[in-house]
């Protein structure tokens, strides 16, 4: 981990254990049964708010869009250089900046990750040290090459990628919908009206971190299983996303994708 990420988690542990001790006196004042209606730790509410992004394409452009509509302050960033997203970020606004592809993965807790698949290897894996990543990527071997042992599916495109970034919490998400979609599709009606956006992964905690952004921007989280089931329901050719589908559209196929054959 790098002194910067080292610093930043060691600010919020303090935070954390403060916030704490400060609950737990309330609770002693006020008794068990006082509890605030919120369970979401003050500490996830305030690093989800800042959201790095590695890759400036149409996935990414898009939910940058998406972020900052919704609040979240934004670090972009791409294999080319801060340099060359000056009007990209001048589009987004005041809460939005560039970065090289560190300091955006330093940037918040979670980071995006939106770059031709061919290329994870090139990601500097300790500066994702920590963070929730949410998988953007897909598997196309025709753009990125072919990988071996996922021609021979002995694994998924996202198990590789959370290998690469061992000290990070991947979930597989943003890669079942055109970006023209996702900038489109979202709204603020009930949630089985919705677009579905799907989401895998092994760690429960990110994953839902990563579902209450998906909702905030005006879709349904909708979880396909871990990163390995979830994340082969989730890879192109999968019936599972051969359409845009509602919540209610989504969960039905996922049942019937889960049942015994």
């Amino acid at each position: 981990m790098d002194s910067t990420r080292r610093l930043r988690v060691e600010r919020r542990s303090a935070r954390a254990l403060v916030a704490n001790y400060i609950h737990e006196l309330s609770e002693r004042h006020n008794g068990a049964g006082h509890r605030e209606a919120s369970t979401e730790p003050e500490e996830s509410k305030e690093t989800d708010s800042r959201i790095g992004i590695i890759g400036s394409g149409n996935i990414g452009a898009t939910a940058a869009r998406l972020f900052v509509d919704a609040g979240r302050e934004v670090a972009i960033a791409n294999s080319r250089g801060p340099e060359t997203l000056i009007e990209v970020v001048d589009g987004l606004g005041s809460l939005a900046h560039a970065a090289d592809v560190a300091d955006a993965a330093a940037f918040g807790d979670l980071v995006l990750v939106a770059v031709p698949f061919g290329r994870y290897r090139e990601l500097p894996a300790p500066a994702f040290a920590g963070a929730t990543v949410i998988d953007a990527t897909n598997y196309y071997p025709g753009r990125d090459g072919h990988f071996p042992e996922l021609d021979a599916d002995q694994t998924t495109s996202s198990e590789l990628l959370a290998d690469h970034l061992a000290g990070a919490r991947v979930v597989k998400a943003f890669n079942s919908l055109p970006s023209r979609t996702l900038r489109d599709g979202g709204n603020r009606g009930p949630r089985d009206d919705r677009l579905a956006l799907f989401v895998a992964g092994d760690d429960p905690d990110a994953k839902a971190r990563v579902g209450r952004l998906i909702e905030e921007i005006g879709f349904a989280a909708v979880d396909t299983g871990g990163l390995a089931d979830g994340g082969r329901r989730q890879q192109p050719g999968s019936p599972l996303i051969a359409r845009e589908s509602s919540a209610r559209e989504a969960e039905e196929a996922l049942g019937r994708a889960m049942q015994p054959t």
